[in-house]
This record gives C-alpha cells, structure tokens and sequence, in this order.
C-alpha cells in the first residue's frame, strides 16, 4: 500500500545520501592517512589552504557530474544541499589535520 509506495520513492534519496556520506569519510580518511604517511599534518592543510584559495580566484569548469574529481570541492555553495556533496568542507578537512599536529 502507501506505505510500500513511500519506501519505494525515499529509498533512492536514502542510499544517494549514504553514498555521499561515505564518500565525505574517505575524503577524512586519505587526509588523515596523507599525514602518517608524511609525518607532516600542517603541510597537508597548508595545501589544501592553497588549493581552496586558487579555487576561489580562479573559475573551475566544473559541474555535479565532475565535482568528485576536484581535489576541493568546485561547487562552493553552501546550502542544504550540503548532505549530497561528495566532499567535506575543506574547512574542516583542515582543522582535523591541525588537531593531529
């Protein structure tokens, strides 16, 4: 019935949003595994530091489609929307590899 219609329509949304998720956790996963591997945190978030600035001044032909290939996220805008980017804000990215300094 309705209710078999209801799960039939959200599952979808459901498992894009986990997807995102779970693609959003990598992205913590290699940063973190980035800063092990060099022994260097801080140069790791000074990078991405560079690359969000260049992002900024300089335009990325980039689309829904291509955004998970970018390093940073092309897609600047924040908004709801958020919960189906497949990357972390890089804010955070680099306040996590800070914390392990």
């Amino acid at each position: 019935g309705f209710a078999m219609l209801f799960l039939a329509i959200l599952a979808p949304f459901a498992a894009l949003i986990i997807q995102m998720a779970i693609s959003r956790s990598r992205e913590y996963a290699a940063d973190r595994g980035g800063a092990l591997l060099t022994s260097n945190p801080l140069g790791l978030a000074s990078a991405l530091e560079k690359l969000q600035q260049a992002s900024t001044v300089r335009h990325m032909n980039a689309n829904t489609a291509t955004a998970h290939m970018f390093i940073v996220n092309p897609l600047s805008g924040r908004s709801f929307l958020a919960i189906f980017s497949t990357h972390p804000p890089i804010e955070e990215r680099i306040k996590r590899l800070r914390a392990m300094a």
